[in-house]
């Protein structure tokens, strides 16, 4: 900073020297060098604005990526916990499955237990994950379902369908993170005559 007072203080002197010196010169002739000068330092004036401007907006823009970025990043960032505690809500699901099985536990025992899972959902929905539960008959979507096993089916609307749900699937905000496991008809048209 202390050079851009000496370089502005020179110029000062320069130029007054110049004045003193052109005393004798034209006016008309000061007249354009001036007009001269001012057209440069306008020129100067503009493209330190204009790079200053441009510098500002990358900031900016900078910004906004890293804040997209930092936003994306915490989103996920619990995928490792959801990914260790799906097995947790797959015994639960398999527990309430076995219809016979669960009949059998005492009713209160039974409410319980399905008020902690209910509690557990809860918290895992407000983080962003959704259960992932095909009905039989819709169709099979490689994307959100896990074909384990291909059953035969008679129909042909039946084949590439859901058949079976045995574990559901999660996702996380939409990322599919665990594929519901599902059997799926496979349907073959008999070759007899």
């Amino acid at each position: 900073m202390g050079e851009d007072i000496d370089k502005s203080a020179e110029d000062e002197i320069t130029f007054e020297a110049e004045l003193d010196a052109d005393n004798a010169k034209d006016p008309a002739e000061m007249i354009k060098a001036l007009k001269e000068k001012l057209k440069l330092c306008k020129k100067e004036r503009q493209e330190y604005l204009e790079g200053w401007q441009r510098a500002k907006a990358d900031y900016a823009n900078a910004r906004k990526d890293e804040e997209k970025s930092r936003a994306e990043f915490l989103k996920f960032a619990q995928e490792k916990l959801i990914r260790e505690i799906i097995p947790a809500m797959q015994s639960f699901h398999s527990a309430f499955g076995n219809k016979v099985a669960w009949e059998k536990v005492d009713l209160n025992w039974r409410m319980g237990v399905q008020y902690i899972y209910s509690q557990l959902l809860a918290v895992l929905e407000q983080n962003g994950i959704s259960l992932i539960e095909p009905a039989v008959g819709e169709p099979f979507d490689p994307i959100r379902h896990a074909s384990v096993e291909s059953v035969p089916v008679e129909k042909r609307e039946e084949g590439e369908t859901v058949r079976e749900v045995l574990q559901k699937g999660f996702a996380l905000h939409g990322k599919i993170i665990e594929p519901a496991r599902v059997k799926v008809g496979g349907y073959h048209e008999s070759h007899s005559n």
